[in-house]
């Protein structure tokens, strides 16, 4: 029985990423492959992301692996889905299994377009079991549970909820060996001057944010123990040498003993390796980013999502504006940097609420902040809020949740337009702090000022 791991993502695809360039190892199907070898399962992985599709059509002609299993989520839905067509036309006898976000709220339109079954949750005991059953020539899939599939008839069956994994500590450390490490290493070192690698210290989220979603892992939180985190570090540390660590974990600091411990351990053991992480305000005081700072943290992103506590309370964010402004204010006055992410175009924005965003960016005047365009995610309570209000119909299996749109405050194009305001005139506001009035401020208050113009336009002509 031999399975292949892999995803559909690839940089070569995806102009914005080249412009960035931070790619991070696929976690979620190395956890996997570790797994399934200590099952004695016969487990390759073929990583998609500095690889083409025509490569990966060619390694399942060459191999042509009994179970090919796909990492799927919104990015890349569309790319799974050529795959998956592929594989079943050259070997209609591979089993093919899709797992990830974007497949728990679509099962059935997965296994309508080709997939042979679908993992719900987390994958590791899932496709273990699948897996042993595909092995034996089992045609009932009943007493595998986490799993969706279409029956003789058609009928789409769907088995019982699998349990998490109640101790993640019992699971092995992601099989990063299966892949080429230096590739993601060396694109840090080339782009950025410096390396970055990826490591997961925990399961869930026990947060309720509207728009999020909790497919894979559920509104729940499970931990690693601090040893086992810092023994894996070491171990990454040994083997490739990165320059820093990106914390993929909601929200690092939700549990302040555990960060302490953390912290304890790294320093029983004289380790230090500089990493990146996310965090909520309300998560973080004067003690924990003192903590933060001794464990070697160099830059803690701060959600925010809006400077409106309108916005932010019918997101169901569960903080205060002002707390989140004081403790960016006070991270980066501790030498730490300070990330903030902010979300344009919730369901009932208003233009007053965007000048709210700009002014506290002003404010708190982070190191760096990104900005997207809420999109609905199937599956979140944003999404159920919005559905009967979505703008155009969708043809499933050529479009992406980003594609959804809905009756907003005003059109879709105004927000693309605010963006780019607040992003320069919260910029100009830097620069002119910085380094006063010079040519580069001035083209970006420019910037902002036709943006302004720009949304003005579309507010009248509709």
């Amino acid at each position: 029985m031999k399975v292949l791991l892999t995803h559909g993502y690839f940089i070569a695809e995806d102009e914005k990423e080249q412009e960035i360039m931070r790619p991070y190892p696929p976690l979620g199907i190395l956890y996997i492959s570790a797994f399934l070898k200590e099952q004695n399962i016969n487990t390759k992985v073929f990583d998609s992301t500095f690889s083409t599709k025509e490569l990966l059509k060619q390694y399942l002609i060459d191999e042509r692996p009994d179970v090919v299993a796909i990492y799927t989520n919104l990015m890349t839905k569309l790319n799974v889905l050529d795959v998956v067509q592929f594989s079943k036309e050259i070997s209609p006898n591979t089993k093919v299994v899709l797992g990830g976000p974007d497949v728990t709220y679509n099962t059935k339109d997965y296994l309508e377009n080709g997939a042979d079954f679908i993992v719900i949750g987390e994958g590791e005991n899932t496709i273990f079991e699948l897996v042993q059953n595909i092995e034996k020539g089992n045609s009932d899939f009943t007493d595998v549970n986490g799993i969706a599939y279409l029956d003789n008839s058609g009928s789409e069956v769907k088995t019982k909820a699998r349990t998490k994994v109640r101790e993640i500590d019992e699971l092995p450390i992601p099989d990063r060996d299966a892949i080429d490490m230096s590739k993601y290493t060396q694109a840090w070192k080339d782009f950025h001057g410096e390396s970055a690698l990826n490591v997961s210290t925990q399961r869930g989220c026990p947060y309720t944010c509207k728009w999020c979603s909790t497919a894979v892992y559920g509104q729940s939180y499970r931990r690693r123990s601090p040893d086992k985190v810092v023994a894996e570090l070491k171990e990454i540390k040994e083997k490739y040498n990165p320059d820093t660590i990106w914390f993929v974990d909601d929200v690092f600091t939700v549990s302040h003993k555990w960060l302490e411990s953390f912290v304890e351990e790294i320093e029983t053991q004289n380790f230090e390796l500089k990493f990146e992480c996310i965090s909520r305000a309300d998560r973080m005081n004067t003690e924990v980013i003192a903590l933060l700072k001794r464990a070697g943290c160099f830059r803690v992103w701060i959600g925010a999502e809006s400077g409106s506590q309108k916005i932010i309370d019918a997101m169901d964010r569960r903080v205060s504006v002002e707390k989140v402004r004081e403790i960016i204010i006070e991270t980066r006055e501790a030498g730490i940097e300070a990330g903030t992410f902010i979300m344009l175009g919730y369901p009932g924005e208003t233009e007053e609420d965007i000048e709210e965003t700009i002014h506290h960016l002003k404010v708190s005047n982070p190191d760096h902040f990104t900005i997207t365009v809420a999109y609905p995610i199937k599956g979140t309570r944003l999404y159920d809020e919005i559905e009967a209000n979505q703008t155009k119909k969708l043809e499933w299996n050529k479009s992406t949740d980003r594609d959804r749109d809905f009756v907003r405050t005003y059109p879709r194009k105004y927000y693309a337009h605010a963006v780019t305001k607040v992003i320069n005139e919260v910029n100009f506001h830097k620069a002119t702090l910085n380094s006063g009035l010079g040519y580069r401020a001035v083209k970006m208050k420019i910037k902002a000022t036709l943006a302004t113009a720009a949304m003005k336009m579309v507010k009248t002509l509709n």
